[in-house]
């Protein structure tokens, strides 16, 4: 399965992204993780169908209603697995 390593700048932080990340990833049935940066940016790591990870980009570029999302860079790297989609801590 395909993974993206994400990372989103803008206010991102304090307006519920990473839980709506988490809820969107679920929906989709996509794994991995998202977590706050030190620098206010949001980061994630994502794997699943190709379809379903482009969704998600998707709706990581709108985010959730209060996020003013300014950029989202996406880069490919090696296949990981993991078991399920976390919020994790800095």
């Amino acid at each position: 399965m395909p993974t993206f390593h994400l990372l989103i700048k803008g206010k991102v932080q304090g307006v519920c992204y990473r839980a709506g990340a988490k809820d969107k990833a679920t929906e989709l049935s996509l794994t991995g993780w998202v977590k706050n940066t030190a620098a206010g940016d949001v980061e994630a790591i994502v794997t699943g169908p190709q379809p379903a990870i482009q969704h998600f980009i998707a709706w990581c570029r709108q985010g959730p209603p209060a996020a003013e999302v300014k950029e989202v860079q996406v880069e490919p790297m090696p296949a990981t697995a993991f078991a399920d989609f976390t919020i994790t801590r800095r």
